[in-house]
């Protein structure tokens, strides 16, 4: 758990899961392995096993210990949806959501057909926000998983963009986050891309939150588009905004 986040459109992280396996592209230059390798085989290091993929029960409880609100990013560091991950133990981190309710909870998976399943039967409090990651066409079909959760708010992250997604369907769709990827070797996102999908929002009425440019040195090539930042959040928020922009979704 880390209360204060780099991520723009948190506040906080919270991992009752942490390490995964790649599944698509976007998943290449995988940040949380890049970060959770350097310390495989440190002693008592939370990633002292690398980026292999364990249950952290002891960190079930965490947000419950926070009064004051947030919005958390569940599983920065995994993916809640893996295929080793219990049915049991989701059920137990959303136990936690419901009843850390002062919260607002984001949780982003890739493994969307899986989330839909699991939740089909589950009650999602309103303070959880459901998402899927998309980076390119071939995986719009998330997104249509997505739309079978019942959740008030369900949003997309198309980052890191890795090639342009014409006309998605965003019906039911609440929020989208655009952002290229960064890093050394990162790969290039056309401004092109990150325009059509941001006049497709605008066309939708459906915020849109523009993450970054990215690139080696992405604090240089900051996050302007179109001579503005584009800091659109869903209205359905419990938590502070952080003086972000609040649209009707």
């Amino acid at each position: 758990m880390s209360d204060g986040s780099a991520i723009e459109w948190t506040d906080a992280t919270w991992n009752p899961v942490r390490g995964c396996t790649k599944i698509s592209p976007g998943c290449k230059h995988c940040y949380a392995e890049t970060f959770a390798e350097r310390f495989r085989g440190v002693p008592n290091h939370p990633f002292e096993q690398g980026f292999d993929l364990r249950l952290v029960p002891g960190a079930l409880e965490l947000p419950l210990r926070w009064r004051a609100s947030r919005r958390i990013f569940v599983n920065s560091m995994s993916d809640l949806f893996h295929d080793d991950v219990p049915d049991e133990f989701v059920e137990r981190v959303f136990d936690v959501m419901r009843r850390a309710s002062q919260h607002t909870f984001q949780l982003l998976t890739k493994r969307a057909a899986r989330m839909a399943t699991l939740t089909s039967s589950m009650r999602i409090p309103d303070n959880v926000w459901m998402g899927v990651s998309v980076e390119n066409f071939k995986y719009t079909a998330r997104i249509d998983e997505l739309r079978k959760v019942k959740a008030k708010v369900r949003f997309l992250s198309v980052e890191p963009l890795l090639g342009p997604i014409s006309a998605p369907n965003l019906g039911g769709i609440h929020w989208v986050i655009v952002g290229g990827e960064s890093g050394p070797r990162a790969r290039p996102m056309q401004a092109e891309w990150v325009r059509a999908l941001r006049d497709w929002c605008v066309d939708a009425q459906v915020p849109f939150f523009f993450k970054q440019w990215g690139g080696v040195r992405k604090h240089t090539t900051g996050r302007i588009l179109d001579g503005r930042t584009w800091d659109e959040m869903p209205k359905h928020t419990a938590a502070p905004n952080r003086g972000l922009a609040v649209v009707n979704g």
